[in-house]
């Protein structure tokens, strides 16, 4: 097995290049060459140690919680990736992510798919039935990333030989055929893969090893993310027309049938997972090992195996990363303890204010008055807000190791969820509203669950007790291309997502897509930047008071520059990028500058140029060149 992974560590650098590469060399590799594939696949141990190899090459890392979910309308970042900026054109020439790198994968699965009916007759029909599911789990799960990069992409469910031209140089399937064919797979992964019940050995509390509750999980996700999307969204952006209801012979799933898929999945994994709410929601995301309980999908880390990690140092450092940073409006989805929310009044309040009496997982997320850590001496002090790596005053707190000892050196242990039960527990409630059969039982056992353990006192949006949030639903209808009425479950539900999810496994950028929201990725305060903390006007003139420091909000005219302390200011109408502002020129909410765009065509990526170059038949996405 040496043989084998040093080969597909190998291939998964190779990078595509038209100067280099042939179409061949993207779609068309031997994944294994250095073992007999003649006889292998023909035991349990081989399938399971093949299976296993997938999961070490795509189980996500914490580059996920490192960034994964950044780039989205809530958490402001030092500059922005290309994509956005408002000052760079994005073309097919700057996109990548058709590498053979990014193909080698969906080759090996398509090998496992293709050679392991050499052990049919040599295993339990359970058996071969669970790997094949697990294979075909992983097929699925590339290819949804695949149709939400580019839309429209080629279908290959076999391992293509040389002679496979019109394969290798024919054009892309439509998203809806491509989704259909996930589908197939999801399907069978999640009749066939097996949990607990059936074997123990494919669920443990390593929370590892693909079994059926992560595979119901995920489809879960991956069905609710294209189900939304198409209701939410007129057309397939690859071609700008209306979505298909039939291609190549298929049938096509409606929206509505998909997100019933999203809901049956979710339901199975509530009903026979046996998973429960942990009482303390900032222990997921510190813990040394991953918590059982409420973890379904997650990667552990062993000191002793080499497996340390840099997460707080990532979070507290001035030189790594986008040094990101909390805003306003992310602040201001957290309801009060009363399960009510916060007015324009409450918003408008300094930051050593705004945390009294409001839901514990915002102190679980941002940098709050009284936080204590462990100091370099092994004391507890008080952490302070590092204003040279943290843009608007909110500083990320929630996957940071309360110890300054980590701060600045690689020395993690904390194991890192990918997917955890609430997630499940919102797309069912999700689902369950977009399908118009949400019941106060369903909220309870949902949403009202997550506010409970949250110490928000739940109340049922259509109970007379509910109060409404004007500035929420302004959020999602005002200043956007496609502005969404939405009702207060349905308003309450995206909520939740954000308190509960935010900055796990890429989600809040993969909802306000799937919202057809894209725009509040660029829309934020008057497109010109994040709000942050709101600094009153005696913090202006006095500075701010917050833990053990004193931080002040200079006139950058007179010379003050960026420090750990100081944010230099300027008059709103002198700003350009990375530059801050007070939008009531001595008070007000703090505002850091950076311009983004947002098109329509942006739902998804252009085709490479030097992919359509070598095939001009995959053609190029719409409203791109």
């Amino acid at each position: 097995m040496k043989h084998l992974y040093k080969t597909i560590i190998s291939l998964s650098v190779l990078a595509f290049a038209a100067s280099s590469c042939s179409l061949e060399d993207f779609l068309y590799r031997e994944p294994i060459n250095e073992f007999d594939s003649s006889v292998y696949f023909s035991s349990e141990k081989e399938l399971e140690m093949y299976a296993n190899g997938m999961v070490n090459s795509w189980l996500p890392d914490y580059s996920e919680p490192a960034g994964g979910d950044a780039y989205n309308d809530l958490i402001a970042t030092k500059t922005c990736t290309d994509f956005f900026r408002a000052d760079v054109e994005w073309d097919s020439i700057r996109q990548g992510t058709w590498a053979a790198s990014n193909w080698s994968f969906l080759r090996r699965v398509n090998y496992m798919l293709n050679n392991m009916g050499k052990a049919k007759g040599n295993v339990p029909d359970e058996i071969y039935d669970h790997y094949e599911g697990v294979a075909r789990f992983w097929r699925a799960y590339v290819y949804a990333s695949r149709i939400k990069t580019f839309s429209d992409v080629p279908w290959v469910e076999t391992v293509l030989e040389k002679e496979d031209t019109a394969i290798l140089y024919g054009p892309r399937q439509s998203r809806e055929f491509v989704f259909q064919k996930i589908t197939e797979d999801l399907e069978f992964a999640c009749s066939h893969c097996l949990n607990n019940e059936n074997n123990t050995s494919f669920k443990n509390d390593g929370r590892t090893i693909i079994c059926r509750d992560i595979v119901e999980s995920v489809a879960s996700r991956i069905y609710l993310y294209e189900g939304t999307f198409r209701k939410n969204y007129p057309n397939n952006p690859a071609t700008n027309t209306p979505w298909k209801t039939t291609d190549n012979g298929l049938a096509i799933d409606s929206p509505n049938d998909i997100i019933r898929k999203a809901q049956v999945h979710a339901k199975h994994v509530i009903d026979n997972g046996g998973y429960t709410l942990v009482d303390d929601y900032a222990s997921l995301f510190v813990s040394d090992k991953l918590i059982p309980q409420e973890v379904i999908w997650g990667k552990t880390y062993l000191a002793e195996a080499n497996g340390r990690h840099d997460l707080t140092k990532y979070f507290h450092s001035s030189t790594m990363g986008q040094q990101y940073s909390g805003t306003k409006d992310l602040v201001r989805m957290f309801l009060k303890t009363d399960g009510t929310p916060i007015d324009n009044a409450g918003a408008q309040v300094s930051i050593t204010q705004e945390y009294k009496n409001r839901d514990k997982r915002l102190t679980a997320t941002v940098l709050f008055p009284g936080r204590t850590i462990t100091g370099m001496d092994g004391q507890p002090k008080f952490e302070d807000v590092d204003f040279t790596y943290c843009k608007t005053g909110y500083q990320i707190v929630k996957w940071s190791v309360p110890d300054e000892s980590h701060f600045s050196s690689s020395i993690d242990e904390n194991s890192l969820p990918c997917l955890r039960y609430p997630e499940v527990l919102l797309n069912y409630a999700e689902a369950c509203e977009e399908l118009g059969e949400m019941t106060e039982d369903i909220w309870n056992q949902t949403v009202g669950a997550l506010r409970t353990r949250a110490g928000v006192t739940n109340i049922y949006p259509l109970s007379a007790a509910y109060v409404a949030d004007p500035w929420l639903a302004s959020y999602y209808s005002t200043g956007l291309l496609h502005p969404a009425v939405l009702s207060p479950v349905a308003l309450e539900i995206r909520r939740e997502r954000v308190t509960e999810l935010t900055f796990e496994a890429g989600l809040r950028q993969n909802d306000v897509y799937r919202y057809a929201q894209g725009d509040l990725i660029a829309r934020r305060y008057n497109n010109k930047g994040w709000a942050g903390i709101y600094v009153t006007t005696e913090e202006y003139n006095n500075k701010l008071k917050f833990n053990s420091e004193e931080y002040s909000f200079e006139s950058a005219a007179g010379g003050a520059v960026n420090t750990t302390t100081c944010y230099p200011i300027k008059p709103e109408a002198a700003v350009v990028n990375t530059d801050w502002f007070l939008t009531e020129g001595n008070h007000g909410y703090l505002v850091y500058t950076y311009a983004l765009k947002w098109q329509d065509k942006m739902y998804c990526r252009p085709i490479p140029m030097a992919a359509y170059t070598i095939n001009p038949a995959l053609g190029q996405n719409y409203g791109w060149n």
